[in-house]
């Protein structure tokens, strides 16, 4: 076994992947100080094929520099806007027929395995600071909360981990089950 090389994976060019259909998803950080958590969504939502990030508040914006170090050129392919605050982009997206998800260990979270996506359903995932998390004035304009199931002494996972296994799990029922 091999690694395999660039030339054979068949990867698009960043002006196809502009062009290509996108997943009905968006992911929205709330807050988010590092510029590293940043780009590191850029290159997961670029892996996933997701909509758009919305940036929300204190969140970096490209260029800086933390975030063109971890996207590796994802700032290019992934559309992104910024919003002053995020209860304004959350109403925004429930105007365009989003349904609002915090990502957030919460009083009436629903563990991850038990949440059913599809395609025809347009949705939200509204990420949190790295040491408050998700404000609760944000929460109260949320349509629900997953929470990832954890059995470690920490329950939480870094942002930009937390982004990549909601999304994965997203991306794999839609995938999978084409709903």
């Amino acid at each position: 076994m091999k690694q395999k090389s660039y030339d054979i994976l068949g990867r698009s060019s960043i002006e196809d992947y502009k062009n290509q259909e996108k997943y009905p998803a968006v992911i929205v950080l709330d807050n988010l100080r590092s510029g590293l958590n940043i780009g590191s969504a850029f290159r997961t939502c670029d892996a996933f094929a997701v909509r758009s990030i919305e940036l929300c508040g204190i969140c970096a914006t490209p260029p800086n520099k933390e975030i063109l170090k971890t996207a590796l050129g994802a700032t290019d392919s992934v559309q992104w806007n910024h919003h002053k605050d995020s209860i304004s982009c959350i109403n925004h997206l429930k105007e365009e027929g989003y349904h609002i998800w915090a990502i957030e260990t919460a009083t009436e979270s629903i563990s991850l395995e038990k949440v059913s996506f599809t395609v025809k359903q347009k949705v939200a995932f509204v990420f949190g600071n790295e040491v408050m998390g998700i404000n609760d004035d944000v929460m109260a304009h949320c349509d629900g909360a997953i929470e990832i199931p954890q059995i470690g002494t920490k329950h939480s996972f870094n942002v930009s981990v937390s982004i990549g296994i909601i999304l994965w799990e997203y991306f794999r029922q839609i995938r999978n089950y084409g709903n």
